[in-house]
C-alpha cells in the first residue's frame, strides 16, 4: 500500500511515542501517506489504521478533520490562501481575486491544466506577514501582493 520509504518515515514518528500509543502518530502517518499519494482515499486511511491498531472511523475523523489532508484529487499544486480578518484587511480578498482571474478557477476547483486548485484557509499564524498563502501545506508564502502572485504562478508553472 505505501512504499518501504514511508513505512520508515511512519515508523520514526512513531519511535516518538510509547509503544502502547500508536494512535498519537496518525496525523503524521497521514501526512507521510498524503505525500506519497497526493490524496487520501479510503483504501490508504484504511491501511493506515490498521498499521496503527486503530479503529479506520478514528483516522476518517482525523482526515476530515485538518483541512491539510487532501479527500480527493487535487491539482499539482494546492495554493491555500488565508482569508480571516487581519489578511483580508491586507489585502487577501484582493490577492484571491486575482489568483481566480489568473488560474479562471473558484475555491475548491482546479485549473483546467490540473496544476492549481485554489482553497480558502483558516489563520496560518502569520499576520504580520499577510496576505499568506500555503504551497501543498509546505510552504508559506508572505506579502503575496499581485506582482508575488504572478511571480510564484510562473515559478510553479515551470
Amino acid at each position: 500500500m505505501l512504499s518501504a520509504e514511508s513505512i520508515n518515515r511512519i515508523e520514526r514518528e512513531l519511535a516518538k511515542y510509547p509503544p502502547d500509543q500508536r494512535q498519537s502518530a496518525v496525523m503524521s502517518a497521514l501526512a507521510i501517506a498524503q505525500d506519497e499519494k497526493g490524496w487520501l482515499d479510503s483504501e490508504t486511511m484504511d491501511f493506515v489504521a490498521r498499521y496503527l491498531g486503530m479503529p479506520p472511523i478514528a483516522v476518517y475523523e482525523v482526515a476530515t478533520f485538518y483541512n491539510m489532508y487532501n479527500l480527493q484529487p487535487l491539482g499539482k499544486y494546492k495554493i491555500t490562501v488565508c482569508t480571516n480578518l487581519p489578511c483580508a484587511l491586507s489585502g487577501a480578498n484582493e490577492a484571491v481575486a486575482h489568483m481566480k482571474q489568473k488560474l479562471d478557477v473558484g475555491f475548491n476547483e482546479t485549473s483546467a491544466d490540473g496544476k492549481f486548485t485554489l482553497k480558502e484557509g483558516e489563520c496560518m499564524g502569520a499576520c504580520g506577514d499577510a496576505p499568506v498563502l500555503l504551497v501543498n501545506n509546505k510552504r508559506m508564502c508572505s506579502f503575496m501582493s499581485n506582482e508575488n502572485i504572478d511571480c510564484l504562478l510562473e515559478e510553479l508553472s515551470k
